[in-house]
């Protein structure tokens, strides 16, 4: 957002305007980052969630048609869900007009801290589920296991990608391109 106008005379009157609502997640008025809100938090890790739910469900169904073991279908389910989170971010600031290597960086940079974390919570919980390793797709432990671990890994994950947005980091890189 530019601000020149704003800034051109010496003294800065603040009462020319209301509040700096508009601004929230971009660069801060003033300099440094701005603090980001609990909604934007949480918003930026359900666009997370999303894309690591679809690519951990279908490395799941995958590995399950394949009759592959528990550690290959998780290892697969895992990668999946990286790729598709990844990629959320990647065709959302390719269509704002960003280059691959570029956009690719940005997805790296937003999302990588948010999906490892979304990640590790959602397949320990799983595996400290009793009998969630063994259970099949069509079982209703399977899905309480892992819509359980998405659910907590939500609710970890959101602090973890506030307290990022605030210093300008994770999904603050994106706002950029919004």
């Amino acid at each position: 957002m530019d601000h020149t106008a704003h800034h051109a005379g010496a003294a800065h009157e603040h009462g020319t305007h209301d509040t700096h609502s508009g601004h929230g997640g971009h660069e801060g008025h003033h300099g440094g980052p701005a603090g980001a809100s609990w909604a934007m938090a949480a918003k930026a890790t359900l666009h997370c969630l999303t894309g690591c739910a679809i690519g951990e469900i279908l490395g799941m169904v995958i590995g399950t048609a394949l009759m592959w073991g528990n550690v290959q279908t998780m290892i697969l389910a895992i990668g999946l869900a990286f790729v598709f989170g990844y990629s959320f971010t990647l065709f959302a600031v390719r269509r704002a007009g960003l280059d691959l290597k570029s956009a690719i960086k940005v997805a790296l940079a937003a999302d990588t801290v948010s999906i490892a974390v979304m990640e590790l919570v959602d397949n320990a919980i799983i595996a400290l589920t009793p009998g969630a390793m063994d259970a099949h797709l069509s079982e209703g432990l399977f899905w309480y296991a892992l819509l359980g671990g998405f659910a907590v890994a939500f609710v970890i994950t959101t602090p973890v990608n506030k307290w990022m947005i605030g210093r300008g980091k994770g999904h603050a890189v994106v706002h950029a391109y919004h």
